[in-house]
């Protein structure tokens, strides 16, 4: 199986599952070494108290044919993410060729239809530590790495590609602001020979979804009995592979400071869902009338 990125080193911070987990297990397929760094392990469950661990997604790196390295980080404290780059810096002779921020955990967080004035606001705030404050915190340990090589392509996962309102005011700002992080360190860190883009999926299929419909991923189509949309969602391996392929690409630097999708990257790059479908949620909207984010 050919391994583009064999010798590559990457960190995706937020690997615990879902679209992190998935993008790990396929920069591994691709060869890389890769930290799988997030709050959740054996024995000790994040605030969302699911069974997911950066232990397990570890293991699927490495059974894909990469090498997968468990780190548990708290990305939102400043000395847990200064160790997590020095061990790799230590541990890989300086080299980090990929980080990946899809450092999350607002779901519980989120007030659907209801105003920000009427909303918790330590919810909204602690959303934008997690979702923005981690990311910021995250990149300034990880780009140093980079210029020191004048290398390295820095990925910020978000939900959209658009600048567009998101039906809450603060998973908007939550989402759109690594739209914009990687706009602005593209500008800074390009003249460094290192790229920044941002990566964002479709109607993701992720487990934490799979289970609020009550489907797996083998009856997944049930859940369009509830919504809709739902039929043409994606699994996190769709975004995984868009990630392995921007990262096996030469020429990503010409991608630096866009927002790009699962969906296009696929067209452009050829490869399929795990399932061997293309969904295409760009495609969809349009068909439909629906605005995309």
């Amino acid at each position: 199986m050919e391994q583009p990125l064999k010798g590559k080193v990457a960190v995706v911070a937020g690997a615990t599952r879902g679209a992190g987990r998935a993008i790990a297990i396929e920069l591994g397929a691709a060869g890389a070494t890769v930290y799988c760094t997030g709050r959740s392990v054996r024995g000790s469950a994040s605030d969302l108290n699911r069974s997911e661990t950066i232990e397990d997604t570890a293991e699927m790196v490495t059974a894909r044919g990469g090498t997968g390295i468990a780190d548990r980080t708290d990305h939102t404290l400043e000395t847990e993410v200064e160790a997590l780059f020095e061990r790799v810096n230590q541990e890989q002779e300086g080299r980090l060729d990929v980080l990946v921020n899809d450092i999350w955990g607002g779901e519980h967080l989120t007030h659907w239809d209801t105003p920000f004035w009427e909303q918790p606001l330590q919810d909204g705030l602690l959303m934008q530590e997690r979702a923005v404050h981690a990311h910021l915190i995250t990149s300034y340990y990880a780009a140093p790495l980079m210029i020191r090589r004048r290398e390295g392509l820095l990925i910020e996962i978000t939900d959209g590609s658009t600048y567009n309102y998101r039906g809450n005011l603060y998973y908007s700002l939550a989402k759109i602001s690594p739209i914009h992080l990687a706009k602005a360190m593209a500008e800074e860190l390009g003249p460094h020979g290192v790229t920044a883009l941002a990566v964002t999926p479709g109607f993701l299929r992720s487990e934490q979804m799979l289970d609020y419909f009550g489907v797996t991923e083998n009856n997944w189509q049930e859940a369009a009995k509830q919504e809709p949309h739902f039929i043409a969602s994606e699994t996190p391996f769709l975004v995984g592979r868009a990630v392995a392929a921007l990262a096996a690409d030469p020429l990503v630097r010409e991608k630096a400071g866009r927002a790009l999708t699962s969906w296009d990257l696929s067209d452009e790059y050829g490869f399929t869902d795990v399932d061997g479908q293309r969904p295409h949620w760009g495609n969809y909207a349009k068909r439909l009338g629906l605005p995309l984010n």
